[in-house]
């Protein structure tokens, strides 16, 4: 190879990495937007052998010890989503034009929150209020002891998944052991703790199976009533093939572990 071939690769291949060392540089400097999902700092860390932990009690204050702060955090970042769409509203209500980079952001909320996108802006805002809102920290408790088997599933243990979630594509998740013949769903594996809560309350928010809860919620919004795990348990019939039987153990499950949660 000539000395003219060799020096061109080198200076690409310099090229190249001062660009991937730039673009790296931006996104780590620039401010967070709106948007950013939040990870928080334990959501890498492997989850707690809760198998180990005989005692009732500690195996309880272990499970939910672990959880709480996760959910808490997505809370904030919803309820700082709430914030905003409310703002927007505000300065459509007084006839100011929103900036590109609301408009972004709304078609982007749109999105992720399966609001239709041919409706009006009005009408996609005040449906993102809907659906963009908190769940009470002793439901999401209760439904992840539930279906996680206080954190000692294997989806839990190695894929983050303390919520029963499924997904459809080949190589996403586990198959599980059971499944019915002809079905090709599996359970969800998620890269850490963050990534799995948050697409469960995304999930109770957007989908359709949940609309009960989310009329729920904004009734008693409405009537500026506490927004709470037993009233919103109501709304999860159709979570579990269990129906009311599953809504009536969630409720008891709040109730029974009032002190711990």
């Amino acid at each position: 190879m000539h000395k003219r071939e060799t020096m061109n690769i080198v200076l690409i291949t310099v090229a190249i990495l001062l660009v991937i060392v730039i673009n790296a540089w931006i996104m780590s400097s620039r401010e967070p937007d709106i948007l950013d999902i939040p990870i928080t700092e334990q959501a890498d860390e492997p989850v707690p052998d809760f198998i180990d932990i005989e005692n009732v009690q500690e195996k309880k204050e272990a499970f939910f010890n672990y959880l709480r702060p996760e959910v808490e955090k997505q809370n904030e970042y919803l309820l700082s989503l709430r914030h905003y769409i409310q703002t927007l509203q505000r300065q459509i209500s007084l006839g100011e034009t929103l900036t590109e980079d609301d408009q972004e952001r709304v078609v982007w909320l749109v999105n992720e929150y399966k609001v239709d996108e041919d409706a009006e802006i009005d009408d996609q805002l005040q449906t993102l209020l809907r659906r963009v809102d908190i769940l009470p920290v002793s439901l999401v408790l209760a439904q992840a002891a539930n279906e996680s088997a206080w954190g000692t599933s294997r989806f839990a243990r190695k894929g983050y998944n303390f919520f029963g979630l499924w997904c459809f594509r080949k190589g996403c998740g586990f198959v599980p052991a059971r499944r019915t013949e002809g079905a090709d769903h599996e359970v969800a594996k998620f890269p850490n703790l963050s990534k799995a809560t948050y697409t469960y309350m995304r999930n109770i928010n957007r989908h359709n199976a949940y609309k009960e809860l989310r009329t729920i919620r904004s009734t008693l919004r409405s009537n500026q009533l506490p927004v709470t795990g037993v009233a919103l348990a109501e709304g999860l019939m159709n979570y579990s093939e269990r129906g009311i039987a599953y809504v009536e153990e969630l409720q008891a499950m709040i109730r029974y572990n009032r002190d711990y949660m």
